[in-house]
């Protein structure tokens, strides 16, 4: 019923457009609009609820609902049909409304005018009951900017086509924002999409797709049959980046870092970064010093420089990148952000993150839709990103569009944020410069992300070894006949009167000249300019690995720390679990009871930060902590988050503290991941944690620490101190919750690349967490951190033992054995040891020391060897290990004959579940005896001997 009487009402349905043109009508001038359509929209003001409706940035919605609702409750007061425009009227503002939502499907924005125009039905004037008599007729324009008040209805169709059919194809009209789409409105339609350009700005667009095409030919003759993965076809993103850049700069950006694939990525390097030519020749013919342990191919690699613009200089860096596509982008934000943050830029005027997307991968790459899920969100939003898209029609090597995606663009995944997307031409610079400035200027005025589809094609193979044709031909038949938008334009200017008729060849000439003596003809690159907020990384620079380093904190800082974090505002109330883990807090800092983890691991951070080290954890439950230990955001249990009802005391040491911050993060690993490890690489002075609320998630964040995490040094020369906090053990919790899978970072481990540490006490990670800041060296850290042994009885630490201690990389046996009769050394690591400890002094076992490895690799080995010393009777040495035999340490450890090495005269064995396919068992009882086994049998009688082979 209610719907029959909406459809039927001329205040809703096709109406709607006519209502809302008259609303906004009104909200600019109550009084451009006829009385009684002020009287009724006057009363809208008063309206329960309604608020007051004092400017044109008002949301329309709830005025268009109110109607509905109102209607639904039988109170509606409308004004005579009369004062409604007739019927055609009404269908002019539908027509204008269909084109700003759909006109993108007509525009003109293939350079290989492959298919033909789709019929859409809401796009004909005939649609709506139109014929040709109705052309010459008069109608009112609303807000279409394109036309005077009042045109004809011809002009009106003129104008539309023109302005959203043209080489510029926009989609927003999903935006919800009104203030945002009467911007861009503002900005496309009183020049119909056209924009004018001086001669000047024409020659400089001609200029940059000449230096794009010409590098790529120029490489194409001088390196035969190499790799480059060519922009040809798609050289207007080299002159989108100049536009960008150049845009920027008069805009008050001062950094950006750009995120972006192997496609055209020498181009950019060099026709954008200003990376001398030679630099890269030298790279082709691998002339390149070796300074790195791997390095990697020469269009993964990263470089930065210092531009001039009109608004002055920009500093640009280009992130290292694997071929991993999407990955590097949430490592660009995370980049952009800890620069912000350095800045005080707040929001994002200053630093700019530029993606450059393929066509295929955009779509096809889940990443994307996580970063653009916490692209505005607090502790990840950047204040918007330009994301541009190099669409060249074809993906990577898929035969057919409906193979690569789902949707109708490649772009439809940005709408999930309402990002504007302007697809263009890219064979129209024009278009092309016209659509980056309004995009720069767009994320300028609103700090969100911007799209830039760039619609082109990819004149050669994926590589330069592909053959497109075998699977592409009809395609491939009209690019071999497009003669290039160089050409085209070049052309276009000459016809124009703007170039002489040898200009534009002359300009290919100068170019290859300067190509020639490795030297760019165009270079806006500033020498030895150097910003003020520039990091020096000079100190961190070849640092060896080493574990001396002066962690302790006396006595009586620590108790002041202690007091500090546990001092409560007044009227501020807690939850009575949570007040309980305070007061003991309290008493530990007093010295009445031993540290728990959650209390060593705090007090870490407080002396960071008064040492002037920032902290950030990051994760999905990292302010409580998963297992309820960590508790660095205290909530109000009489106010709501988001009414100011927590408090941190880490944030509360004192006026000269570093920055704490922690941050509950979106469902997201990879992105998440991703994003943390880029801030680290760009701020060395803060300990940059990501936490998994159990240790598998790093599963999904897998491709970032093989990619970026263990290799970023050794491929690209990119430190970093990134620590994971990864939740470990065997709580019989099932397969996904129990183990970090440390086999992983074992296999990855090598060229001291990282660190890989299991504590098992308080003191330990306290230790620990200082010395990856306080040392220069700059390597990740991998924590495989406890669950259980968060509240243990017995995995607890002393003031003491923070104040004089140090981390251990080896623990030795803390009871005082004979070493005459100890006949048997168990070797672990991790939980495991704590119900070995029990295990022996329920049995009474007195011939069996346990020795701790807290610090798998880099492998301690004198440190172990001087442990094992200390037990000369012992013949058998056990690794015991809770995990089953083919994951774990083990296999890493005796297969690098780590084991084996560090022991004299006694038999090798291995105690440990049986080899499987998976990480743990899922069924509580199966768990419980594999549990026993593996405990029991470390104190066994063992008749098979393990070694360092298996």
């Amino acid at each position: 019923m209610m719907k029959q009487m909406l459809s039927n009402s001329y205040l809703f349905g096709a109406n709607t457009p006519y209502i809302e043109e008259l609303y906004d009508a009104y909200l600019a001038n109550p009084a451009s609009v006829d009385p009684a359509w002020r009287d009724y929209f006057d009363k809208l003001s008063i309206l329960p609820g309604a608020g007051s409706y004092t400017g044109p940035d008002v949301a329309h919605y709830p005025v268009i609902a109110s109607f509905a609702q109102r209607a639904k409750e039988g109170t509606l007061q409308s004004p005579t049909r009369a004062i409604v425009a007739d019927d055609k009227q009404v269908k002019v503002l539908q027509l204008i409304n269909a084109y700003r939502f759909l006109g993108n499907r007509w525009a003109q924005i293939d350079p290989l005018k492959r298919s033909e125009r789709p019929a859409i039905a809401e796009l004909e004037p005939s649609h709506y009951g139109f014929t040709e008599a109705d052309l010459g007729q008069s109608f009112k324009t609303g807000s279409f900017a394109a036309l005077p008040d009042t045109a004809t209805l011809r002009e009106i169709l003129e104008a539309l086509r023109e302005t959203y059919c043209g080489t510029i194809g926009s989609e927003y009209m999903y935006m919800a924002d009104i203030q945002q789409k009467r911007w861009i409105q503002a900005r496309l339609e009183p020049i119909r999409a056209t924009p004018s350009h001086t001669a000047e700005e024409k020659k400089r667009f001609l200029e940059r797709v000449t230096a794009a095409e010409t590098l790529e030919r120029y490489l194409h003759t001088r390196y035969v049959g190499q790799k480059r993965f060519s922009l040809e076809g798609g050289e207007s993103a080299i002159l989108a980046m100049d536009e960008l850049i150049r845009v920027g700069g008069s805009h008050g950006i001062q950094e950006i870092v750009i995120g972006m694939a192997h496609r055209g990525r020498l181009n950019v390097l060099v026709n954008t970064l200003g990376k001398s030519p030679k630099m890269l020749f030298d790279e082709f013919e691998g002339k390149k010093a070796s300074d790195l342990s791997a390095g990697d191919v020469k269009y993964h690699m990263g470089f930065s420089s210092d531009l001039a613009t009109p608004g002055g200089p920009v500093h640009l860096t280009l992130a290292f990148n694997p071929s991993h596509l999407e990955i590097v982008n949430p490592v660009v934000e995370g980049s952009v952000y800890a620069r912000q943050r350095r800045r005080g830029d707040k929001t994002g005027s200053q630093v700019l993150a530029v993606l450059i997307h393929g066509d295929a991968a955009v779509a096809g790459q889940g990443v994307n839709q996580e970063i653009l899920n916490f692209s505005a969100t607090r502790g990840y939003g950047t204040g918007g990103t330009v994301h541009i898209v190099v669409n060249n029609q074809i993906g990577f090597t898929t035969s057919d569009i409906r193979d690569y995606r789902s949707s109708l663009y490649c772009t439809d995944i940005f709408k999930m944020i309402e990002a504007p997307i302007f697809h263009v031409n890219g064979d129209d610079p024009e278009a092309v410069a016209f659509v980056t400035k309004l995009a720069m200027e767009y994320r300028q005025e609103f700090k969100r992300d911007v799209v830039i589809d760039l619609v082109c094609f990819r004149k050669l193979g994926h590589n330069e070894q592909d053959e497109p044709m075998v699977t592409q031909p009809l395609m491939y038949k009209k690019i071999s006949q497009h003669p290039g938008t160089r050409q085209l334009y070049a052309d276009k200017l000459v016809a124009q009167g703007i170039c002489s008729a040898g200009e534009p060849e002359q300009v290919i000439a100068d170019y290859r000249a300067a190509l020639d003596r490795g030297e760019l003809l165009y270079n806006p690159v500033l020498e030895n300019y150097a910003h003020k907020f520039l990091i020096d990384w000079t100190p961190f620079i070849g640092q060896p690995y080493t574990d001396k380093c002066n962690t302790t904190v006396p006595i009586a800082d620590l108790k002041n720390l202690a007091k500090q974090i546990t001092t409560i505002p007044d009227n501020f109330t807690l939850h009575s679990r949570v007040q309980k883990i305070i007061d003991d807090r309290r008493s530990m800092g007093e010295g009445k009871l031993p540290l728990d983890w959650g209390m060593a691991e705090n007090l870490a951070y407080a002396t960071l930060l008064v040492q002037g080290f920032g902290v950030r954890v990051s994760g999905e439950d990292t302010g409580r902590g998963t297992f309820f230990h960590r508790h660095a955001v205290l909530h109000d249990q009489n106010r709501e988050k988001w009414d100011d009802g927590i408090y941190m005391p880490l944030q509360n040491l004192g006026n000269k503290q570093a920055p704490f911050v922690v941050i509950d993060s979106v469902l997201s690993e990879e992105g998440v991941m991703a994003f943390d490890y880029g801030y680290s690489t760009a701020e060395p002075n803060e300990l940059v944690i990501w936490e998994g609320q159990f240790g598998d998630f790093a599963n999904g964040a897998q491709v970032v620490i093989d990619q970026f995490i263990s290799s970023g040094e050794a491929k690209w020369g990119r430190l970093s101190g990134f620590t994971l906090m990864l939740p470990h053990g065997y709580e019989g919790q099932g397969p996904e919750h129990s183990s970090a899978r440390i086999e992983r970072f074992m296999s990855l481990s090598a060229e001291n690349n990282w660190q890989v540490c299991i504590p098992t006490t308080p003191a330990q990670i306290f230790h620990l967490l200082r010395r990856q800041m306080l040392r220069k060296l700059r390597k990740p850290l991998v924590i495989i951190t406890p669950k259980s042994l968060l509240r243990h009885k017995d995995a607890v630490s002393s003031l003491n033992e923070l104040s004089k201690g140090k981390f251990q990389t080896v623990i030795g046996e803390t009871e005082d054995l004979d070493a005459k009769k100890v006949t048997r050394v168990v070797m672990c690591s991790g939980k495991i040891y704590y119900e070995l400890m029990a295990h022996r002094r329920e049995q009474k076992i007195m011939n069996t020391a346990i020795i701790r490895l807290e610090q798998p690799y880099p492998f301690p080995e004198a440190e172990l060897n001087a442990e094992l010393a200390k037990w000369p009777k012992a013949k058998e040495v056990v690794w015991c290990q809770e995990e089953p035999r083919n994951q774990g340490c083990w296999y890493w450890l005796a297969s690098r004959h780590h084991l084996v090495n560090a022991i004299d005269q006694a038999a090798l064995f291995l105690v440990s579940r049986p080899a499987s396919a998976s990480p743990a068992a899922g069924y509580y009882a199966k768990h419980n005896a594999q549990q026993k086994a593996v405990i029991e049998g470390a104190f066994s009688v063992l008749k098979t001997r393990s070694n360092s082979m298996e």
